[in-house]
């Protein structure tokens, strides 16, 4: 081969190559924004959702005919879905734990588990302000509101405000009234 077909080949490596980085950057960018869009709904990726039904089932792939791996049995259980697919939409709980489930079962409500143990419920999003309530770790609560740092919750008849960084079912940067 010749020097001046070589140097067509690496000038084309080479172009490629930065093509290829420019895309892989291009996409890291994307995710870390969480702009990533589902093929279906064009709705963010991931986002949460919550259980709508008391059971729902479970399965391997996105169609009645893969095998069900398990069953979700808590209503309004906070679930982030991953990625859709037709009526199917993957999800997982708090465990990483999950599966595709028909989007039937699942709900807009938004709940979030508390992952701390006695977490106080505060009149204001402050935490010197009066504490209303103190939920138990694993306890799910509906979210009406949430700020940069705090969360709006209900639950047993208690409304409050909860730090965000105590809870699962709200993205970090998350911020929605």
């Amino acid at each position: 081969m010749n020097r001046s077909r070589m140097r067509k080949l690496r000038a084309g490596f080479v172009g490629l190559f930065a093509l290829a980085l420019t895309s892989v950057f291009a996409t890291a960018a994307l995710a870390g924004t969480d702009d990533a869009a589902g093929k279906v709904t064009k709705r963010p990726i991931p986002r949460y959702v919550s259980m709508k039904a008391s059971e729902g089932n479970v399965r391997r792939g996105p169609s009645l005919t893969h095998r069900i791996d398990w069953v979700f049995k808590r209503r309004d259980m906070p679930l982030r879905i991953t990625a859709e697919h037709g009526h199917w939409r993957r999800v997982e709980d708090r465990d990483g734990m999950g599966g595709w489930v028909h989007y039937s079962l699942l709900s807009g409500t938004r709940t979030v588990l508390v992952e701390k143990d006695l977490l106080t419920l505060h009149a204001r999003p402050d935490p010197s302000s009066p504490v209303m309530a103190a939920l138990e770790l694993g306890v799910v609560a509906r979210v009406s509101e949430c700020n940069e740092e705090w969360c709006l919750l209900r639950s047993g008849g208690f409304k409050g405000w909860a730090p965000k960084a105590r809870l699962w079912g709200v993205l970090p940067t998350e911020v929605f009234d």
